[in-house]
């Protein structure tokens, strides 16, 4: 299936602003933080596994943001952003269990890693989880 590739582009920009908030307020809050970042945890695992139609910030370009600015240019196979939103749904979540078990140092190193590979989407367009699946694809051997 293919996806208006404007859609992750935007999940992005709203995972940069929900992490840059969970590494910011980690320092002095780390229940805050915590559970801020199980929420965008679930973000992850919801398009990683759903699929990106059910990502809840896919919902909101879908339905508030791409009748606004029109159809798409061009689109883009769903499996690399939603392998990318798997890889940041394991970074998040190793994240929120640092915070959960009191190491808060954990919590905040992955829910960094995470914001940069958003920040790289959201900035520039380069989605690091999705260069990451293209080059398994490509010396995985061909079964």
């Amino acid at each position: 299936m293919n996806i208006d590739s404007r859609g992750p582009r935007f999940g992005a920009v709203i995972t940069t602003v929900v992490l840059a908030i969970v590494v910011v307020t980690a320092t002095g809050l780390h229940a805050l933080a915590g559970w801020l970042l199980l929420a965008q945890t679930l973000v992850f695992a919801t398009g990683a596994l759903a699929g990106l139609r059910y990502a809840p910030y896919g919902l909101i370009f879908r339905y508030l943001v791409r009748p606004r600015i029109g159809p798409p240019s061009k689109t883009e196979p769903e499996a690399p952003p939603r392998f990318s939103q798997g890889v940041g749904m394991v970074f998040a979540g190793i994240g929120t269990i640092g915070f959960a078990t009191g190491v808060p140092a954990v919590g905040i190193v992955f829910a960094a890693f995470a914001l940069a590979a958003a920040f790289l989407n959201a900035a520039f367009d380069f989605c690091l989880g999705c260069h990451m699946y293209l080059l398994i694809h490509r010396i995985r051997p061909a079964a």
